[in-house]
């Protein structure tokens, strides 16, 4: 499955100018090409999605379609953050790249529900995900849900 790609430098630099995009180099040596708008933004204190929603060491990625696919937003702990709009109940699938658990939370009347995400887990179809309000790092005194 397609999540990513890795070019020499001159390659990302050529794509770089006909795509309008950034281009980052790492501290491996490689090159992430980054294309403008194509993932949307991210709430404060949060790692924004690289490109094509790769998850990045420490995040917790959340996409629109199963197996990964469609718009994305990661959460990087420590801390609660609101899903961006576009995910709010509608996540379907998410990645973990986290090295602790986090949990989803969602906010209901008078009361919330947490559901662990465990450490470096995955679901390409994720039914709780139609209840995704935020992440959190904490259960955030919630009940399991």
């Amino acid at each position: 499955m397609f999540r990513g790609f890795a070019m020499p430098a001159a390659a990302a630099l050529a794509a770089t100018a006909l795509l309008g995009g950034a281009v980052t180099a790492t501290a491996a040596g490689g090159v992430t090409a980054a294309i403008a708008g194509a993932v949307p933004s991210t709430a404060a204190g949060t790692a924004p999605a690289t490109a094509l929603g790769a998850p990045q060491a420490g995040d917790v990625c959340f996409w629109t379609g199963a197996g990964q696919h469609g718009s994305s937003w990661c959460y990087a702990p420590p801390g609660y953050t609101d899903v961006p709009e576009f995910l709010h109940d509608k996540a379907a699938s998410f990645r973990s790249n986290a090295d602790s658990a986090v949990y989803a939370i969602d906010w209901g009347r008078g009361t919330c529900h947490y559901r662990l995400i465990r450490a470096h887990d995955l679901a390409d179809n994720w039914p709780w995900g139609a209840r995704l309000d935020g992440v959190a790092d904490t259960t955030m005194n919630c009940e399991v849900g």
